[in-house]
């Protein structure tokens, strides 16, 4: 991928200033992918004129883009601290601190990248690992292990630590956590395994483009900021059929932030404050109903293989993890 695009009257070298402009298209993995991504990218110093060429060219050649403005500078992530890792995975970030980390991609090894590793850092100078993921062969869907070891990927292994399972479409997936199958647990459940959240990708039964819709169900937290455990007996307690029934109790809806349509640039629109740096149809934020100022999750690309990931309470780095791998798994009916 190009690192700058130029237009004609574009001076090639800039001076850095406050503002950058990113410009983010929806299609990047359609047959576009070549000259998508060899168009789009940063740069400096830009002014309106400028600004309103380039997406007049982009639109020409019938893309759609995502624009993102931004002036902050990207501040230091916080200092986090922990002694069990295990723990630390599992336990919803602190209240009014931002978790923010790296996911980078292996391609090498397994079926000449069809099955990639995903490794999770926190994003700071010590870089401490977090965890790592792989999706499962020979699984009838899509089925990704998830360890805190990122040399054990095996589920059998003591670093097992939780998975993530889709429908045979893709468009749905629900997160558990490592402890028993219901059907081999005590009969009042106490060892059974507990959904962590369940992610939903709208269907695109008509082929438009734009931006992917997704829904994240997760657990509710009781009165002192700790998650509910939800064990189902079987799937037809989980959370995905409680979403659907409507059964909302001790369960959080949250949702992707829609991107707000700029008429004057014909464009989407949406501030990810410096910490996404490259055009991808898998970047989003996630947000509540209620309040959509505040961020809970955000994921994007920063390179060819590698994402920011932040998230906030209630979630935790398993939840926030298993939902960034949704992303990158193929999905038949959303593209």
């Amino acid at each position: 991928m190009t690192s700058q695009f130029f237009l004609p009257g574009m001076p090639p070298e800039r001076k850095k200033e406050e503002k950058s402009l990113l410009v983010l298209q929806n299609e990047i993995e359609t047959e576009n992918e070549a000259s998508c991504k060899g168009m789009c990218s940063t740069w400096q110093n830009y002014d309106l004129n400028l600004m309103n060429l380039v997406c007049k060219y982009l639109r020409d050649m019938k893309l759609c883009l995502f624009l993102t403005f931004f002036k902050e500078e990207r501040a230091p992530s916080p200092v986090i601290e922990f002694e069990d890792l295990e723990e630390f995975v599992l336990q919803p970030a602190q209240q009014g601190i931002t978790v923010k980390c790296k996911v980078t991609r292996d391609k090498r090894g397994m079926d000449r990248g069809l099955y990639p590793t995903y490794y999770l850092h926190l994003d700071n100078e010590k870089k401490v690992f977090l965890l790592a993921g792989r999706k499962r062969k020979k699984s009838t869907t899509s089925n990704y292990l998830i360890s805190v070891d990122p040399t054990d990927l095996s589920r059998g292994g003591e670093n097992y630590i939780g998975k993530l399972r889709s429908n045979l479409m893709g468009t749905k997936f629900t997160v558990f956590d490592n402890a028993l199958h219901p059907d081999r647990a005590l009969p009042d459940l106490s060892n059974a395994r507990q959904e962590l959240a369940a992610i939903i990708y709208e269907t695109n039964v008509l082929g438009m483009k734009g931006p992917r819709r997704m829904t994240v169900i997760i657990p509710g937290m009781d009165k002192d900021g700790e998650r509910v455990p939800i064990r189902p007996r079987n799937e037809n307690d989980g959370l995905l059929i409680r979403h659907q029934n409507r059964n909302m109790e001790n369960v959080i809806e949250l949702r992707n932030k829609t991107p707000v349509w700029n008429e004057e640039t014909s464009s989407h629109v949406l501030n990810f404050n410096g910490r996404v740096t490259q055009a991808s149809v898998k970047n989003f934020q996630i947000v509540h109903s209620k309040d959509q100022d505040y961020i809970v999750m955000q994921f994007g690309r920063v390179a060819d293989d590698a994402f920011t990931l932040d998230y906030n309470y209630p979630l935790c780095a398993v939840q926030a993890f298993a939902i960034a791998l949704s992303s990158f798994d193929g999905k038949i009916a959303c593209e």
